[in-house]
Order: structure tokens, then C-alpha cells, then sequence
């Protein structure tokens, strides 16, 4: 391996002069007004109130250490002597000796990609410093005794938080791509990019939206959410889409979409090629979906039994209407599965069976074992939360997203500061991520409902919970279901989805799909990019088990969905134009998707 070191030159030292000044000047104003939006301030999700929290659970864990000094002077040796091994390894290699790194990073963290972080001894000590701290504080975390299950998720948590931010990727003298850059350009990059942090600061809400991908590039209508419909019903908190049959016969029974109100329905219809409601209409299925308003202040009352009674059931009655059948096929999404599974309880409850069959897609029931969103459900968050919902009537969608992104900072914050502010790029165009940041509001009374009553208090999995004066049971579920998880969910862990799963009384297929909660679900069988997994038996008590007895299928689970579906899907009959009876409002995808926050 080469140890020469690219060549570092300024070829314009004044204008590097220049460049650099007008850096320091700009930069110090954007972090001035930085310090005077909310991000800055302790309230919920914020950056200001997630670094409070970090300190401080971070500080109980050195407590803990503190009264062991003897184990602890332990620790400190082992990175020490790590830290000797590196010096000794560097040293080493600057002589021209062939050496084994002393810490690699995974082959999956991009941050190390380019090829100086390698090749150049400054470089690659740096990074090999980084790595070395971060598994030790990794391995002293897992080895400190007396934390609860809670407690220690929430410090591996926070942990991940802090080990992300001090990467040496994310400072222009530490990274080689930010260095190469700056002198190329006599640091105009980082000029540039302070005029793109100063634009996001200006057209973000509450709290620093930072650009994802190029939100120019795309529109809603024109080239995302473009399978052909109508918007055949509306009432407040949702229209209803009808889409254009493509074949020459469709299937009897209709198919109804409800995706999460936390985000707008079309990451099921994005481009043409990935859209999983193109697919269903293609296969001779006629398709509605729901698409939720994004609410304001007026209609900060509208609770969760409102959504379950004025938008699912209302939306399943729309449907029969149109269609003249009684009986529907009906797919709930994320949270939108998790209302559709209290839906079906209460309505089995009331001796009422409007269903044929139900598709769960990233679905919790039970959220006993919901991952990092936990974190952000105590009891001191949820009633600052509250109070703060209760003087706008709504959440700002920003927060929500904050908090998604948290989960992979890796991936989803400090990639893009890097890109943004430091190199001084456009973030590439990306269809998902622009849906990623089309972020929607959420009504206050419904929104804190949902955090108390599932994640708080998990009153649906443990028979707990009412809703329209009902008593709710998921035992009384009999329809037969189709339930997919995603093997990487960070937001409805695959544990979760399982366990709640085995809450309902009927015949569960249960499959989980590869990759996340987002491309594991949209994942087109001519990509053949992840794979899934199915099992002949269904007598797994646990997760683990079902996985032992599982099968690993190439490609998407798209196709073999459709084949369950079809079973309770009827005979063939014409197609069905959209609005026939009840009426065309205007075209898809109507104008609630496109409403902005």
C-alpha cells in the first residue's frame, strides 16, 4: 500500500484568503441565528432537548463506573494500550512496513469510502483513532452492570448519537474529500455551503429541515403519485382514490390502502416503476386508497376514534358503495395497519365483519418491544409534548421526521452536512427522500393519544384499550391475514410486528422482507434487490424460532402476496371505472397530498 500522500496545494491564496474570511464571517451568523431558533431551545425532539438527554444519561453510566475504580482503571488501560498499538502500527508504517490496521470500520459505513481515508497515513490515523474510542466506549457500555433493559437502550441509544456526530468525516480538516475540495476551490465549497445552510434555516419550520435530496426535482403530480385516478369521496380528514383499471378484467372483491398519516400515502406511488399501487391495479385489482389531510390548528379535536370511525370505516363504506360489494379486501401501512388492527377489534367486538381479508404492512399491534421510538414516549416528554401540541392544535411534521432521522444519523443526518455545508453540493434527486421531507402535520388530540395509549401504555396488545364506548380484544380477530416485517425496521422492529402478530385469533401468514421500513416494502419484483422470507408453519412462539424454520426467497414478496390475495379476491368481472356512482371530485392525487406543511 502506498503511503504517498495526494499533494495539497492553494492555487489562489488570495482568494483562499478571501473565501475563508467571508466563511468564518457568514458561518458566524448562520450559527448565531442557528442559536436563536427552537432547535436551540429544550423542547421536544429538538436538538437542545436530545443533547440535554444524552449528557445526562451519559453521565449516569460514568457514575456507574466511578464506583468500581478498580474496574474501571481497568477500562481506561485497555483503550490506552489500544491506543499504543495504533501509534506503534502508524509509526510503523511511515518507515514503509506493510501493516494490519489496528481497527477497520464495516464494510457497510460509507464515511470511510474514499480512498485517502486508506491510503493517507494522516487520514487513516484519524479514522483508526475514531473506531478505536467508539468500540471501546461500545464494549464499556455493554459490560456496565445494573441498567434495566430501558435504561440500557436508551444509553446505546445516545450513545449512537454522540459516536455519530464526532466522526472525523463530519469536520472540514478531518475529512480528506471536505480538504481536497476546499483547496481546489480556495474554499469556495465552504462559502457556498453556508449559503445552503442560511436556506434551510430559512424554509424550515420549527426545526432545521436539512435537504435531503434536490426538492426542485420533483412535483407531486407531474412526476411522484402519477398512477391515473380520481378522488371519488372527501370529507375532512381524508379523500379517497379510485384508480383507473389497466386490465380487461379485475378482480370482484376491491382492494382499500390505508397508509400512515404521518406521512403522505404516496410512498406507495412514486416513480412508475416502484409503486406498489401501480402493481395491484396492474395485477386486475380494483384499488382505493386513503389519503390523509394535513391538518391545521382546525382540526387540532379530531381524535383517534375519529380517524377510525370518519376516515378507515367511512372511507370502507365509500368503497362498497362504489364497488356494490359488501365485502372488501383492505391493507393497513406503519401506523395506518396499527388503526386498521384497532378498527378490526372493535368491529369484531360489535359482531360486524365488513372485511374479506387483511394485509399488516410494518405493523405493530403490541409495542412492548418498539425500538428507539420508546425513547421519545416517557412520561415527561409526552405531557411537554402536550402542553406544546395544545397551544398550536397540532405536531409540526418536522419534529416527527427529527426523530426518524435520529435513528440513522449515519445515514440520514450527517451525510448530507457533509454534502450540504462543507462541500458545498446540491443533494442529488432522490424520490424518496423528497417524501422524506414532505413531511405532514398531526392533529393534537389524535397524536397524543396514539403515543400515550400504544407506545406509553400498550393498552391494544394488553386488552386494555377502549374506543367508541367498545372494549377492545385482538383474540376476536378471526379474518385470515397477511402480515409483513421488514428484517431492518428501525421504526416497527420485526420483533414487534411478530409478537403482535400472535395477538390475533385468525390464520396468520406472517413473511418478512428484506432491508427496511421503507424499501422493504417498496421493493419491485424487477429489481430483484432484497429478498424475503416465508415459513409452511406457523407454530413459532418466538421470532427467533420462526426464523429457524423459515425459507429465503429471491427477489420481492410483491408476487407472492398476490397469490394470497387471490384467494379471497372472488371471480373476474369488468373493470370498474372510477366514480361510476359516487362521483369524481377531481383527478388523483388530489389536492391533500399535495398540500404542503
Amino acid at each position: 500500500m502506498s503511503t504517498t500522500a495526494t499533494p495539497y496545494r492553494i492555487e489562489n491564496p488570495e482568494e483562499f484568503a478571501r473565501n475563508m474570511l467571508r466563511f468564518f464571517e457568514e458561518g458566524g451568523r448562520a450559527v448565531s441565528e442557528l442559536l436563536e431558533r427552537p432547535d436551540a431551545k429544550i423542547t421536544p425532539f429538538s436538538a437542545a432537548s436530545e443533547m440535554t438527554e444524552a449528557a445526562a444519561t451519559l453521565t449516569d453510566i460514568a457514575r456507574l463506573w466511578l464506583t468500581d475504580p478498580a474496574k474501571l482503571a481497568e477500562a481506561q488501560g485497555t483503550l490506552l494500550s489500544s491506543y499504543i498499538d495504533l501509534w506503534n502500527t502508524s509509526i510503523r508504517r511511515l518507515l514503509g512496513e506493510e501493516v494490519e490496521p489496528v481497527a477497520e470500520p464495516e464494510p457497510s459505513d460509507n464515511r470511510f469510502k474514499d480512498p485517502e481515508w486508506s491510503s493517507n497515513p494522516y487520514f487513516d490515523f484519524l479514522k483508526q483513532v475514531y473506531l478505536v474510542t467508539t468500540n471501546w466506549a461500545e464494549d464499556v457500555l455493554q459490560q456496565t452492570e445494573g441498567l434495566g433493559e430501558a435504561e440500557r437502550h436508551k444509553a446505546e441509544f445516545y450513545l449512537r448519537q454522540l459516536s455519530s456526530a464526532l466522526s472525523p468525516s463530519n469536520f472540514p480538516m478531518t475529512n480528506p474529500e471536505v480538504v481536497r475540495e476546499t483547496f481546489a476551490t480556495n474554499a469556495r465549497n465552504l462559502v457556498t455551503g453556508m449559503a445552503h445552510l442560511v436556506r434551510d434555516m430559512e424554509k424550515s419550520g420549527d426545526l432545521l429541515k436539512i435537504s435531503q435530496t434536490d426538492t426542485e426535482a420533483f412535483e407531486v403530480g407531474r412526476n411522484l403519485a402519477t398512477t391515473p385516478g380520481k378522488v371519488v369521496f372527501a370529507n375532512d380528514i381524508f379523500q379517497l382514490i379510485q384508480y383507473s383499471p389497466t386490465t380487461d378484467k379485475v378482480r370482484e372483491v376491491p382492494l382499500l390502502v390505508i397508509p400512515p398519516w404521518i406521512n403522505k400515502y404516496y410512498i406507495l406511488d412514486l416513480t412508475p416503476p416502484k409503486s406498489l399501487l401501480k402493481y395491484v391495479v396492474d395485477q386486475g385489482f380494483t384499488v382505493f386508497v386513503v389519503s390523509w389531510v394535513n391538518p391545521d390548528e382546525r382540526l387540532a379535536h379530531k381524535t383517534f376514534e375519529d380517524y377510525m370511525l370518519e376516515g378507515l370505516l367511512t372511507a370502507a363504506d365509500a368503497v362498497s358503495r362504489e364497488t356494490g360489494v359488501e365485502k372488501i379486501n383492505v391493507v393497513g401501512y406503519c401506523v395506518g395497519g396499527t388503526l386498521l388492527g384497532t378498527t378490526l377489534a372493535y368491529l369484531a367486538a360489535r359482531g360486524e365483519e365488513p372485511f374479506r381479508s387483511v394485509t399488516f404492512l410494518t405493523t405493530q399491534l403490541d409495542f412492548s418491544k418498539a425500538g428507539d421510538l420508546l425513547l421519545f414516549t416517557t412520561d415527561s416528554q409526552l405531557s411537554s409534548l402536550k402542553e406544546m401540541m395544545a397551544e398550536r392544535g397540532y405536531l409540526d411534521g418536522s419534529r416527527m421526521a427529527n426523530v426518524f432521522n435520529m435513528m440513522r444519523p449515519r445515514d440520514l443526518i450527517w451525510p448530507y452536512i457533509v454534502n450540504n455545508y462543507l462541500l458545498g453540493k446540491k443533494p442529488f434527486p432522490f424520490d424518496l427522500l423528497y417524501w422524506n421531507q414532505d413531511s405532514t402535520r398531526m392533529p393534537a388530540a389524535n397524536h397524543g393519544f396514539y403515543l400515550t395509549e400504544f407506545y406509553n401504555e400498550n393498552k391494544l396488545a394488553k386488552g386494555e384499550m377502549t374506543l367508541a364506548g367498545v372494549k377492545l380484544d385482538l383474540k376476536k380477530i378471526k379474518l385470515p391475514v397477511f402480515e409483513l416485517a421488514t428484517k431492518e425496521d428501525h421504526i416497527a422492529p420485526a420483533k414487534s410486528v411478530f409478537i403482535g402478530s400472535k395477538l390475533l385469533g385468525g390464520p396468520v401468514e406472517f413473511v418478512m422482507a428484506g432491508s427496511g421500513h421503507i424499501a422493504g416494502v417498496v421493493n419491485p419484483p424487477d429489481k430483484m434487490k432484497y429478498q424475503y422470507w416465508t415459513a409452511n408453519k406457523a407454530a413459532a412462539d418466538t421470532l427467533e424460532e420462526w426464523l429457524g424454520m423459515a425459507k429465503e426467497h429471491v427477489g420481492s414478496w410483491w408476487p407472492y402476496w398476490m397469490e394470497w390475495l387471490t384467494k379471497y379476491s372472488g371471480g373476474w368481472t369488468i373493470p370498474r371505472e372510477s366514480g361510476e356512482k359516487l362521483g369524481v371530485i377531481e383527478d388523483a392525487p388530489g389536492s391533500y397530498a399535495r398540500t404542503k406543511t
